[in-house]
């Protein structure tokens, strides 16, 4: 935590808010789950639902963590 001078602290990290159309990266809970995704709405209690292609090649939709979501690296899709 740092402060800002007025009496307000603010984390060291910024949770990225990522909105609705965004394109991003999942990390799910065993780290080889790594997919990217397209962010579809928010939920409730800090999910996102998302869009991903599934197993059989069918677009799949699901909630996430907010906190799971990253953005892209930069120049993958530039």
């Amino acid at each position: 935590m740092t402060n800002r001078g007025d009496g307000v602290r603010q984390s060291k990290i910024t949770q990225w808010m990522p909105r609705a159309g965004v394109i991003a990266t999942y990390v799910g809970r065993s780290r080889q789950s790594v997919r990217n995704v397209k962010l579809i709405a928010e939920a409730a209690a800090g999910r996102m639902v998302v869009e991903a292609i599934g197993k059989a090649g069918v677009p799949v939709r699901f909630t996430v963590k907010r906190e799971n979501l990253h953005p892209l690296q930069p120049g993958l899709f530039d």
